[in-house]
């Protein structure tokens, strides 16, 4: 069968930037899927996408669809024909309904059944047909929320259409898709090259739009903008920002990239940089540049979209539209000076936390509190984390904040330094909002995560407290990413404590506010603990491994976590199959017949292989002991590792339930005493291989 090479490009006006890659995305996969569906084979599909066109070029794909038989079944052999091999009236009415005569019909084995059929020859339909078809619902499947419709057209998409390629090779496929009539004229560049281009053949796409000033391929484009972008920051000895979201959203603005490097005041160094590079990137799209203490440094890069007789002229047009941007987050910098952090108190009394819970003053003294108490387990410094947690919400009442409200904390940083606190005091006040997110940095300073703890608690303890917990998909208050704060900073900062001691001293600050503080308190811890599994299947661990854990009930998240690991360790090693099904076989022999109390009796030991075991137990027991107690459970359970080969010699040759109930009850106790062992760490009979 022949191959051909197929372009297809549907031309728009200016698609969303932030949608464009996705969009590409899916058009790619859709098409893919519709080809495969149509039994159409193709060796690969390139997808493009620039500001105005997404594009696809299938490469070798087959001319049709090959052709086929379709099988109509019929009656059972033995009711088509009668004694005389004539057809029956069933037959008949079979024939009559496929349009077809005797010497068509065939026979298949159903079963112990044969039965009559016709096999009809299905002519493979042609890529000329069937691809015009797959592309329009491929467009249809696009990932779209809002579509739009333009002039007459009653076909909807998320721009205007303006122009529609197809080519198969080098002839037009004659089709309507999205309205427009199918043709091989492409348009170049919105101001270099506008005029129309006529594509000779599917291959000269890229060429050709390249000489019309129109990079096609989006990586491509990245990639001039990753290089001009470095080059002009080197010559400055800076380094770009460059976020992942901004870098394609910058991509998708242009055909054709020039980065131009322009300057800003230094005198605006002095407001909060994360003010500056927020306004920067979110509106104006610049990638801002840091020197190597990632500082700030007066200057920006923008990328534009056509090649400048004059660059300066674009370059000084972005300077000018910057300064007022800049000066605003002055201003309002200044303006927040003028009154004390600490004196911000009134305006937090004043806004509503939760209704139930007071205000924002309410939660500030009882994060206060509990800031105090949990002291002695971070190790931060008592007055300073009292200090810390009445300033904590302050700076959400100020100017900046109000008009950049993601340097929530860091304002405060900011205003704390300018007021003289001490660098704990100042520091903790950014980082008490740290982790934001899944596998995002932690508090440095003791005073922070006692804050970032102390705000998370008294949030999760107050909401539970106050029978909102979250339902499904609702989670206003973002408590399961919190719960997952928590348990990462307990984990990740060595703070031996339970789950319940740190929910009863948020208890214990709220007071009277809380009214059942048993129901509250069973209800956070168990939400708390039912979060691990989402915190370790994050971090790649199998879920029978948490469940191991789980099944034992550590109160200390730290003890889960090294539990957790030791068994992650344990599940690599050769010997953990054969152990974790051992374990298994025991716990399955005791829960039908627990062992007898008492130790066991050396005297009774009759094989070989029991005795060798118990010398086995004897032997390790006294090594593993004190690993347990300073809780390596790590070298623990690689220590037990030890066990397979006698306990499976056990179970090879030794009847546990025997006739002589001395025997019975003595090894019996020898698998309890072995199955403690092991649940000293995690039930290992959970883990599957």
């Amino acid at each position: 069968m022949s191959k051909h090479t197929v372009l297809f490009e549907l031309g728009c006006e200016e698609l969303p930037p932030k949608s464009l890659k996705k969009l590409r995305d899916a058009l790619h996969a859709e098409t893919v899927k519709g080809l495969k569906d149509a039994g159409l084979a193709f060796d690969s599909i390139e997808a493009y996408a620039a500001p105005r066109r997404l594009a696809l070029k299938i490469v070798n794909v087959d001319a049709a669809q090959a052709d086929t038989q379709k099988r109509f079944d019929g009656p059972a052999k033995q009711a088509a024909f009668d004694a005389e091999g004539k057809p029956t009236k069933a037959l008949e009415g079979f024939m009559r309904g496929q349009g077809i005569t005797v010497d068509q019909v065939s026979t298949f084995q159903a079963g112990k059944v044969e039965k009559v059929c016709y096999l009809k020859d299905v002519k493979g339909q042609s890529l000329d047909v069937l691809l015009p078809q797959i592309l329009q619902a491929a467009l249809d499947n696009l990932p779209i929320a809002k579509r739009m419709r333009s002039a007459a057209s009653r076909t909807e998409f998320v721009r205007p259409v303006k122009w529609v390629v197809l080519l198969k090779d080098s002839d037009v496929i004659e089709a309507t898709i999205q309205d427009h009539q199918a043709g091989n004229v492409t348009y170049g560049h919105r101001f270099h090259a506008p005029e129309a281009i006529t594509l000779a053949n599917a291959d000269a796409y890229l060429d050709a739009l390249r000489t019309a000033k129109v990079i096609a391929n989006f990586e491509e484009r990245q990639a001039i903008i990753d290089q001009q972008v470095k080059a002009l920051a080197d010559e400055v000895n800076a380094i770009a920002i460059v976020p992942a979201d901004l870098r394609d959203e910058v991509t998708a603005l242009v055909e054709w990239p020039v980065a131009l490097r322009a300057s800003f005041e230094e005198r605006f160094l002095a407001v909060p940089q994360e003010a500056l590079i927020t306004t920067m990137q979110d509106n104006q799209k610049y990638f801002c540049l840091v020197n190597s203490d990632n500082k700030l440094q007066p200057y920006f890069i923008t990328v534009s979209n056509i090649e400048s007789k004059d660059p300066s002229q674009i370059i000084e047009g972005n300077e000018k539209v910057v300064r007022p941007r800049l000066s605003d987050a002055e201003f309002f910098f200044l303006q927040d000076q003028k009154q004390p952090l600490a004196s911000r108190k009134e305006k937090l009394a004043n806004m509503v936390f939760q209704a139930e819970l007071g205000t924002l003053w309410n939660k500030s003294e009882r994060i206060a509190t509990l800031a105090v108490a949990l002291s002695a387990i971070t190790g931060a410094n008592p007055a300073d984390a009292e200090k810390a947690a009445l300033l904590a919400k302050c700076d959400l009442t100020s100017e900046l904040v109000g008009e950049f409200p993601e340097l929530q904390g860091i304002a405060g940083t900011y205003y704390a330094r300018i007021e003289g606190e001490n660098d704990e005091v100042a520091e903790s006040l950014g980082e008490q909002y740290l982790p934001k997110f899944a596998g995002d940095v932690l508090p440095k300073t003791k005073t922070g995560t006692t804050l970032a703890l102390a705000d998370r608690l008294d949030t999760l303890t107050g909401i539970f407290g106050i029978g909102q917990a979250p339902t499904g998909s609702k989670d206003p208050f973002a408590l399961r990413r919190s719960a997952i704060g928590i348990l990462r900073l307990v984990t990740e900062n060595d703070l031996d404590v339970s789950i319940e001691d740190l929910i009863k001293l948020a208890l214990a600050a709220y007071g009277d506010v809380l009214k059942d503080h048993d129901k509250t308190l069973a209800d956070a811890v168990a939400f708390l603990e039912g979060r691990y599994r989402a915190k370790y299947e994050d971090q790649g661990v199998a879920v029978d491994v948490i469940q191991a854990v789980q099944a034992l009930s550590p109160k200390s998240p730290l003890d889960f976590d090294k539990r957790v690991n030791a068994v992650n360790h344990f599940r690599d090693l050769p010997e953990a199959a054969a152990l974790a099904a051992a374990n298994k076989r025991v716990a399955n022999i005791l829960a039908k017949e627990a062992a007898p109390e008492g130790n066991v009796v050396e005297a009774n030991l009759v094989e070989d292989a029991e005795k060798a075991l118990f010398a086995e137990l004897a032997k390790i027991t006294p090594v593993v002991e004190p690993l347990f107690a300073a809780k390596d459970y790590t070298a623990a359970l690689s220590a037990l590792a030890a066990l397979r080969a006698p306990v499976d010699a056990f179970f090879d040759g030794v009847m546990v339930m025997a006739d002589d109930s001395e025997l019975k009850a003595n090894r019996l106790r020898m698998l309890a005493q072995l199955r403690d062992l092991f649940t000293k760490v995690a039930d290992i009979s959970v883990l599957q291989h």
